[in-house]
């Protein structure tokens, strides 16, 4: 019972790891030319038009989580 359940540990571990590595391969990627241009504050070309809306709710919900304050380490 012990090796089946390690099996299925190891089958499932697999797919999440397989699924994390797919899903980014979709993603378009900065060149560093892309980057030189920002810098230089040019535009840079997109294959498709920023959802400005779902960049303002992604940002609202990071600012929006509670953080931990870190511990004194002199107390």
């Amino acid at each position: 019972m012990l090796w089946i359940s390690i099996g299925v540990l190891a089958l499932v571990a697999g797919l999440v790891v397989r699924h994390r590595i797919t899903s980014h391969v979709d993603r378009p990627t900065l060149t560093d030319e892309d980057l030189r241009r920002i810098e230089s504050g040019l535009p840079v070309e997109v294959d498709e038009p920023l959802d400005l809306q779902a960049i303002r709710d992604e940002e609202e919900e990071f600012w929006s989580e509670s953080w931990d304050e870190p511990e004194d380490p002199y107390d």
